[in-house]
């Protein structure tokens, strides 16, 4: 067989980091490494697999089909390789997790702790994106669960979703922000003159999602919460927050709440696996997400 899984993870690696040199960081092996085994590849094919452009490269359209063929090989590797261990012990050697970037992945400590209590061989990671990002993750295997993911998964099936908590959302702007001095509620033409703060999409494939935003409007766009809650607070912005996660800085002053008329509606937080995966990693932390994990989940992060 001329193409290994070997060259595979190589191509994928490569294509996601742009260049050998980061691709051979990712899968920790010298860039000669690399190097040797594209070339070996392209060799035995008879075809070029990537276009050098200088320290970039960009895969030809042969390469695009080998790599695009070779990751459902990749996936499939992974799974047997996840049944034949599942089989053998009941526990996945490695479980993923992923949330929303609104929730402070130190919130989960006593859940994790009753976790290993039963699981310590098991590998656990954690994981966290914005909007339609954890759902990508899911989809494309890098995480086994969400715990809560925000909003609807996209339309094509492939995974199993239960609803496990609403937040409601508040528009704040700093007490020092112009918009803070209108006395009236706010449309679209007060809004439009200033900046926003949003958060961005952390999917890579899936179409990113945008929330409160207007056509041309400027905006500040940062990788979580926690950042756009800080930098509305410094006045650099305005948007919509988590009313827990506002509820202080409200009270003392930090942030005001002003009326619009075009509010956010309730988000609903889901969890979410893969549609016919087993095993009791899954079974455990499904348990206990239908136990109130989100509740506690979103108070402890906003004391965090």
């Amino acid at each position: 067989m001329r193409i290994s899984l070997e060259a595979l993870e190589i191509l994928d690696a490569i294509d996601r980091r742009g260049s050998f040199a980061a691709a051979g960081k990712e899968l920790h092996r010298v860039p000669s490494t690399i190097s040797y085994t594209v070339a070996k590849l392209e060799e035995q094919l008879g075809v070029q697999v990537f276009e050098r452009l200088g320290p970039k490269v960009a895969l030809t359209a042969a390469g695009l089909e080998l790599l695009r063929q070779g990751r459902h090989l990749l996936r499939a590797a992974q799974d047997l390789e996840l049944r034949v261990r599942r089989v053998a012990s009941g526990w996945e050697t490695a479980f993923a997790l992923g949330m929303d970037s609104l929730f402070a992945p130190a919130a989960l400590a006593d859940d994790i702790q009753a976790f290993y209590a039963v699981a310590d061989r098991t590998r656990l990671q954690l994981q966290q994106g914005a909007l339609s990002g954890p759902w990508e993750a899911l989809l494309d295997r890098r995480v086994d669960l969400l715990i809560a993911a925000a909003g609807e998964g996209p339309s094509g099936g492939g995974y199993v979703a239960e609803a496990v908590g609403r937040l409601s959302f508040v528009f704040v702007v700093a007490p020092q922000h112009p918009l803070a001095r209108l006395r009236r509620r706010l449309g679209r033409d007060e809004l439009q003159e200033h900046r926003a703060v949003v958060v961005a999409d952390s999917a890579r494939q899936l179409p990113p999602r945008t929330i409160g935003l207007l056509y041309g409007q400027d905006a500040l766009t940062v990788p979580d919460m926690r950042s756009k809650f800080a930098l509305q607070c410094a006045g650099l912005g305005f948007g919509f927050l988590p009313e827990p996660y506002a509820r202080a800085a409200i009270a003392a002053g930090r942030l005001v709440v002003k009326n619009v008329e075009e509010p956010k509606p309730d988000e609903t937080f889901h969890l979410a696996w893969r549609s016919g995966e087993t095993g009791a990693a899954l079974d455990w932390w499904r348990e206990r997400a239908r136990g109130g994990l989100f509740q506690r989940l979103l108070e402890l992060s906003c004391d965090l």
